[in-house]
């Protein structure tokens, strides 16, 4: 039985023969293996145009016999990366267990494409919000609840607290009774502007008194249904936050399948620094919901393949997954301790 090793070179040796039938002389350098994809290192002889080598993606696909490969420069280097026949799954929890000293205000996100956890800091200049965006079957819902649960058990309901908006009624049912939450989730439009609008105050309060804790994250699920409700309203409302919230502790997260203008508002789009972006349809939807040209997010392969976008820079990281059941189960330990803690 050949060992991942053997696979590795095989691989790599089809990449090239692929190159070589098209004149173009290239390295391969064997592969960094992550849980969703095997990624190789591509060297070019100089004067070899970039295009030409991307123009090859499907025929790299099918010598490699998978479904799909996607190939960008980052670095002066071409990477190949090709989804593994037998994807793994990265477990919030033990992600979780693995990392209980990480910074407060940090969120786990999954694992990078070395294998390393990957996080992002709410409480960082760089951050302040985030833009999570992916076609049906990207991920993006169970993204945003490991995003919710990692927060929740890394901080106190005297530390961190969260609304939650899901206009579909279906995304974040498991979390109800979480005691970070500020109140029940919103599921009903109109009151998720009175929710929102409420926000806008108490982020001014905070400004007037000069306050910024404790962090409060605000979670919206599909913003387009929303929008197609609350209009303008909504668009004004979410601007004000993204643009001042940051200083007052509260923060914003939403997700919506395509982050076009006319969903989103040019307000908003503009203090989203981060972007978590999943599978999408087109390269143009690529280009959109990253906002960089050619990254490859419409050969994602869904189900928690994912790119991290921030300050003109992409890492691809598969989500932490956490089931229905392990989040009921972790929402009933954190009442349990809220408890104790409100009867000492």
């Amino acid at each position: 039985m050949p060992t991942m090793h053997d696979i590795l070179d095989q691989q790599a040796d089809l990449i090239e023969q692929v190159l070589a039938a098209h004149k173009i002389p290239a390295r391969v350098w064997g592969g960094a293996v992550t849980p969703r994809f095997v990624r190789y290192q591509l060297t070019t002889a100089a004067g070899v145009r970039l295009n030409k080598v991307l123009a090859l993606q499907d025929e790299v696909a099918m010598m490699l016999g998978v479904s799909d490969v996607r190939m960008y420069r980052k670095d002066g280097a071409v990477y190949v990366e090709a989804p593994r026949s037998r994807p793994g799954v990265v477990k919030l929890l033990a992600v979780h267990k693995s990392m209980r000293k990480r910074p407060p205000g940090s969120i786990i996100l999954g694992v990078d494409e070395e294998g390393a956890p990957l996080l992002v800091q709410l409480t960082s200049p760089d951050v302040a919000h985030i833009l999570v965006a992916g076609s049906t079957g990207s991920g993006k819902t169970v993204l945003l609840r490991s995003m919710i649960l990692s927060l929740a058990l890394r901080h106190s309901p005297s530390v961190w607290q969260c609304l939650l908006i899901d206009p579909k009624s279906r995304g974040f049912g498991p979390l109800a009774g979480l005691p970070q939450l500020t109140r029940p989730i919103i599921t009903d439009p109109e009151q998720a502007i009175q929710a929102l609008a409420e926000a806008v105050e108490e982020m001014e309060r905070r400004d007037r008194e000069k306050r910024h804790r404790p962090l409060m994250t605000l979670f919206i699920d599909e913003l387009a249904d929303l929008r197609m409700v609350g209009g303008q309203a909504v668009e004004k409302l979410l601007a004000r936050l993204t643009q001042r919230g940051r200083e007052a502790g509260v923060h914003v997260i939403v997700a919506t399948q395509r982050p076009a203008a006319t969903i989103m508002g040019g307000l908003v789009k503009a203090n989203l620094p981060v972007r978590l972006v999943g599978a999408v349809a087109s390269p143009e939807d690529a280009k959109v919901a990253t906002g960089v040209a050619r990254s490859g997010a419409e050969r994602l392969g869904g189900r928690g393949d994912f790119l991290l976008v921030a300050r003109g820079e992409m890492v691809r990281f598969q989500a932490a997954y956490v089931g229905e059941k392990d989040i009921r189960a972790a929402v009933r330990r954190l009442q349990a301790k809220a408890q104790a803690h409100r009867g000492r």
